[in-house]
């Protein structure tokens, strides 16, 4: 069994599926466990953090032995083909786990700035940002065209709404922007998938598809097919998960919900993450002990916390990994140091006029235009649609940018978000941690 071992991790061979999903969960333990015992930050940030050293590591040792193993890892990770992995199903889970921790009371009375954030926010990102980079590739004689850079804008335009949720949660906000932060991260990565396909024809040579309105019209049939499919699903499914009273059951019944919503969604060209956040939603809206406000955790709450758990997990894990996809050697360092500024600034830009919505004034609005400039982590959205890249001249150039984004958001924003708000919101972000009702999902 040694030598088998040793035979699937030599270069040059392959690993099994099984073998690579029990080495990522067996990293996912170490890790989360010297995270637990020794450091204490939050796990998805751990879980990255770790993940990149393993790769550094990997890194150096072929560069001190030539031994093979960053060629091993990068078919390993290819074979696990994560970007349509995710795209196609994971983040289906991932959101409609997240839609059970919300209020929709709390979004529909925050429904105008949420759909303005997850809308009208992601384009303004997406072409802040594609002629900041553009600019910048310009000044070092980078020849990356204006149309590419769009792509990349709509890659870094979607909120991470795993890592949103699990830190918001844990910190005491004024009700109406803590709704707008959740509810933005929910929804707007149906927003962003579209601006990406969208982008993608036009980089390819489509014509046609920018003016007139057709941007904002393909998000808005795409929005609100989405959520009709899913208000349809999610009602129904609550209406025979109220009736039936095992406990399997309703497990496979909520499980039916999310991808066969998914992906009716899909093959019905509208938007399948609205989709499901929606039915979860509504899920929560007709049987609402199927949610973590009910009370007690049930037995569906427990079962999609840890799944949610297992899967964050590993999609933080392979996020890390993925930068053994770039070739460090031939990139141009000044765009990918100069990127992480630029997105924060189109962030700020894409946020400072919708806050206008929350109805704050004066410092109020200045700190929620700060709290939500702040919370714009980028996750295993950009990172799948980046992967996702045809090949081309640019890419491994875009790539790297999006790891960069993604890496200093996740890690640095993520890390320090605690102390920004308790820096603007003073006393009432000290009144400490506010209850969870699954306190396990994060340390």
């Amino acid at each position: 069994m040694g030598g088998a071992l040793l035979a699937a991790i030599a270069p040059g061979s392959s690993m099994p599926a099984f073998d690579l999903v029990a080495l990522i969960l067996l990293f996912a333990a170490l890790i989360g466990c010297v995270n637990q015992l020794y450091v204490g930050i939050p796990r998805s940030i751990a879980l990255l953090v770790g993940s990149l050293a393993i790769s550094l590591l990997v890194l150096g040792i072929d560069s001190a032995t030539g031994y093979g193993l960053t060629g091993w890892l990068r078919d390993a990770l290819s074979a696990a083909d994560l970007p349509h992995i995710f795209l196609d199903g994971v983040l289906a889970f991932l959101l409609f786990n997240g839609s059970l921790h919300v209020s929709l009371r709390e979004l529909r009375d925050n429904k105008w700035m949420i759909l303005v954030l997850a809308t009208a926010s992601v384009i303004v990102a997406t072409v802040l940002f594609a002629f900041g980079i553009w600019a910048v590739f310009q000044v070092v004689d980078v020849p990356v065209p204006l149309r590419w850079c769009a792509v990349l804008g709509a890659v870094l335009a979607p909120t991470d709404a795993v890592v949103v949720d699990s830190l918001l949660r844990r910190l005491a906000l004024p009700p109406a922007l803590r709704a707008a932060i959740s509810g933005e991260s929910l929804f707007n990565d149906g927003a962003g998938v579209i601006l990406f396909l969208i982008t993608l024809e036009i980089a390819g040579g489509q014509t046609g598809l920018i003016g007139h309105g057709r941007v904002i019209g393909a998000l808005l049939v795409a929005g609100a097919g989405g959520i009709a499919l899913g208000s349809a699903a999610g009602y129904l499914a609550a209406r025979v998960m109220r009736r039936v009273g095992d406990y399997g059951l309703q497990l496979t019944i909520s499980l039916a919900l999310v991808i066969a919503s998914y992906r009716l969604a899909g093959a019905l060209d509208v938007s399948g993450p609205i989709a499901v956040v929606t039915a979860g939603l509504l899920l929560g809206q007709v049987a609402p002990q199927f949610t973590v406000s009910s009370g007690p955790e049930s037995a569906v709450v427990a079962f999609w916390s840890l799944l949610d758990e297992l899967l964050n997990a590993m999609l933080f894990l392979l996020i890390g990994f993925q930068v053994i996809e770039v070739t460090l050697s031939r990139l141009a360092w000044f765009p990918t140091l100069m990127a992480v500024p630029l997105a924060i600034l189109c962030r700020f830009a894409s946020v400072a006029i919708p806050s206008l919505f929350l109805g704050a004034t004066g410092r109020d609005r200045e700190r929620a235009i700060a709290v939500l400039t702040w919370a714009g982590l980028r996750g295993g959205v950009s990172v799948a649609l980046a992967l996702t890249l045809p090949p081309s001249p640019f890419r491994e150039q875009l790539l790297t940018i999006c790891y960069a984004v993604v890496v200093f958001t996740i890690v640095v924003q993520g890390l320090t978000m605690p102390r920004v708000i308790r820096g603007l919101y003073g006393p009432m972000s000290e009144a400490g941690i506010i209850p969870v009702a699954n306190p396990s999902r994060e340390t």
